[in-house]
């Protein structure tokens, strides 16, 4: 959430009419993130918060917004976009989509304890429930297919050690996805960025997931994977803290029972999370857009955990095996 693109008050007001909630009064740039532009408004109606899409099409944007009112509708605590006059939740600002959607009560919990991680495990499990009948089919658009395409590109930039982790987890995501037991996993919409700062609390009540525009669908586990990643470490060294891990992991079971094969997939899908994370970072790093505020993410970060993830003796998840 870098600003690639500027908004003033008087461009926001002469878009705003369409829009149920009277006059613009305030716009401020939010810094972070680096994929599009994002801004909190203030409204007569109250305060929400506009993006511009940077990358994704008004082909692509249907997916998100109405998978995130499909989600709101349904109880689950998300931003929910809002319509104008036409009906329309994506609408053209300075010739980019753009979408404005309701402002989450909270702020990010930067450190979070046992109880927070249980309140994102048993609201992951809600979403993925929740998303089961959405009619809307697209893929995670930074999954394999991504990896495939990105990895040749950002090769130079590595050192001899880096480009051979690189090439093997290539080679490694690409089997396992051809495996049995990958296809067998349940699948449907999935966040796919679910880190600290995509999730509101006010105190240990978490208020909201938000930023769902790297969702697609996906293996559910890949999504529970994403988030221990994030959630469940240690920042400095990337080791998992195994309280907080178990502490997810039940609350989320408890909602929506782990399979055997999901049991089975559950250390290379925290590869794969790695992976992914690593990947994009490198990628963004090197190969950086222009933006005001934008500061790319460190890749040797999620190259630590990747590094972890594949020489951990990691269980897989007999205790929360369905029976």
């Amino acid at each position: 959430m870098a600003v690639f693109t500027s908004v003033t008050l008087e461009d926001l007001n002469a878009w705003m009419p369409q829009f149920p909630l009277g006059k613009a009064q305030n716009i401020r740039g939010i810094a972070s993130g680096i994929e599009n532009s994002n801004f909190f408004i203030e409204t007569e109606q109250g305060e929400y918060v506009l993006t511009i899409f940077e990358n994704l099409n008004f082909q692509q944007l249907p997916f998100y917004l109405k998978l995130m009112r499909h989600l709101a509708d349904k109880g689950i605590l998300v931003p929910a976009p809002v319509a104008n006059a036409e009906g329309e939740l994506c609408v053209a600002l300075h010739g980019k989509p753009a979408a404005i959607v309701s402002k989450l009560e909270g702020s990010s919990q930067m450190h979070p304890q046992a109880q927070h991680c249980a309140e994102v495990g048993t609201m992951l499990a809600r979403m993925h429930l929740a998303g089961q009948d959405f009619s809307i089919q697209q893929p995670n658009l930074r999954s394999l297919e991504w990896w495939q395409a990105t990895v040749p590109s950002v090769l130079e930039f590595l050192d001899s050690a880096n480009r051979q982790l690189m090439q093997d987890e290539i080679t490694f995501q690409t089997d396992f996805a051809a495996t049995a037991n990958y296809q067998s996993l349940t699948k449907g919409p999935v966040h796919a960025d679910l880190f600290r700062n995509n999730v509101m609390f006010d105190g240990e009540r978490l208020t909201g997931f938000f930023d769902f525009y790297f969702a697609g669908c996906d293996a559910w586990l890949f999504d529970v994977a994403v988030t221990v990643n994030d959630w469940c470490i240690d920042l400095t060294t990337g080791e998992l803290d195994w309280v907080r891990v178990n502490t997810m992991l039940a609350a989320y079971h408890a909602v929506r029972p782990f399979t055997s094969a999901e049991s089975a997939a559950w250390r290379p899908m925290l590869r794969a999370a790695a992976f992914r994370f690593w990947l994009s970072r490198v990628f963004d790093y090197y190969k950086p857009r222009d933006a005001e505020m934008l500061t790319p993410h460190d890749p040797t970060h999620f190259e630590r955990i990747l590094r972890l993830r594949i020489h951990q003796d990691l269980p897989a998840l007999p205790q929360l095996t369905e029976v």
